[in-house]
């Protein structure tokens, strides 16, 4: 008996060691069946001569094997870059440049295969092939300037109009670091409303049309234009404690921990006053592509001008200049709490507290044009409201930094201030403005 038993336990046991072996070779051969990972930066879209395709390729469990690159336009295909590799690789990239001549203008593909070293597929690994559809592009775009009068005065504004044969991915007037947007009219020319910053001097104002491409490629052109100086006046402000007491306290939890009612002061006058200017640009872009506006922009009524567009300002404490600024809008003086006109028509874009400004409104009037209406008493408009010329939006008053009842009131061209004196000016309007597109 015990021998019949020992036949039959060998077999048994025989077997179940050949089906360990075959599980455990099993195993180590479809344990990765995960492919590597390809991904290509950009993944489609325009490219230029110079835009790079940068391709990157991962392995987790396995080694990387091989990678090829080849690059398919219609019947066409060109090798780009093979690759094979030694064991503990697992990472792989490259960057392409496609260029001007290795293929012609317009469709192409990229496609990118990779194989691991795993044993699965009987020894011949996990593979993968990633496509890349993109169009070559590397012409620039044409641009022809339509207008051919643009006068403008330091801290003024002027339009020019310019086609472009195709539609551009960017365009309008760039002057310095400043970019100025174009905004395609019905017409199917671009209008772009640009300006010569206060700070700059014609000698070194140079602006030019820019166009981009969807590809990168960009066409630059220069134009015609006059720009003439101006001379702006320079005021000495004197801080006394008892302004510094009234005013200072509503500013103290935007910079917490600062007891000084001077040094409050100075974060104010320099730091919000920064805040609130790179705000404004960012308001600017929120704009119609088409001027809302309609002839001369009207005034604050029987007001008496107390500061002007551009004035420098030194800060007197104690005898002591203690920080310079400059004043870029027009101080308006009436009654206490006089109504405020809407300058124009247009949509409200802001109508908020808003830093030294205190209670603000911002109207937009197309094309980056915007006017603002500060250290109001109250707002007596929201956001997203379209008003008319001469609508009350508002009453004067002395929030923010201001010293007494007043309205500040500001033109802005994307977000740079401006002289408003321009547009209070309908001969201006219809010599740089309106003629042009009409």
């Amino acid at each position: 008996m015990a021998k019949k038993k020992k036949s039959k336990i060998m077999p048994t046991l025989l077997l179940m060691i050949i089906a360990g072996i075959v599980g455990t070779g099993a195993y180590f051969l479809y344990k990765d069946t995960v492919p590597p990972k390809i991904t290509l930066s950009p993944s489609e879209g325009f490219i230029g001569a110079d835009t790079a395709i940068n391709i990157e390729v991962h392995e987790k469990i396995s080694d990387l094997k091989a990678v090829k690159t080849v690059l398919i336009q219609g019947d066409k295909k060109v090798e780009l870059d093979s690759v094979e590799f030694r064991p503990g690789k697992k990472e792989w990239e490259k960057s392409l440049i496609i260029g001007k001549d290795r293929i012609k203008q317009g469709e192409f593909q990229v496609a990118v295969w990779a194989v691991d070293s795993s044993l699965a597929g009987f020894g011949s690994g996990n593979a993968y092939i990633a496509r890349g559809n993109y169009t070559l592009d590397t012409v620039s775009p044409r641009v022809a300037i339509q207008t051919t009068s643009h006068n403008l005065n330091q801290g003024g504004c002027g339009l020019v109009l310019y086609t472009v044969n195709e539609d551009p991915a960017e365009t309008g007037v760039r002057v310095g670091d400043l970019f100025f947007k174009g905004y395609k009219q019905p017409d199917g020319k671009y209008a772009s409303l640009f300006a010569i910053p206060f700070y700059t001097s014609p000698d070194d104002f140079n602006p030019v049309v820019t166009a981009v491409d969807r590809a990168g490629n960009e066409r630059v052109r220069t134009f015609y234009y006059h720009a003439n100086p101006r001379n702006f006046p320079h005021d000495k402000i004197r801080i006394s404690d008892r302004f510094l007491n009234r005013k200072m306290p509503q500013f103290e939890d935007r910079y917490p921990g600062t007891k000084s009612p001077m040094r409050l002061f100075l974060n104010v006058n320099r730091k919000m006053r920064k805040a609130n200017r790179a705000r404004l640009k960012k308001i600017g872009l929120d704009t119609s592509p088409e001027f809302l506006f309609e002839g001369v922009f009207l005034r604050l009524p029987n007001a008496a001008p107390r500061a002007g567009f551009g004035d420098k300002r030194s800060y007197v404490y104690k005898g002591k200049e203690i920080d310079t600024q400059t004043h870029l809008g027009i101080d308006l003086a009436s009654t206490k709490h006089a109504d405020v006109p809407a300058a124009n028509h247009g949509r409200v874009v802001m109508a908020d507290e808003f830093g030294i400004y205190g209670n603000a409104i911002i109207i937009d009037h197309g094309l980056g044009l915007q006017t603002l209406y500060s250290h109001l008493s109250h707002i007596g408009v929201e956001t997203g409201d379209m008003v008319e010329k001469g609508q009350v939006i508002g009453q004067t008053g002395a929030t923010g930094m201001a010293g007494g009842d007043h309205l500040h009131f500001g033109v802005l061209c994307s977000g740079l201030p401006v002289n408003p004196i321009e547009w209070w000016d309908r001969n201006w309007i219809k010599n740089n403005i309106t003629s042009k597109l009409n």
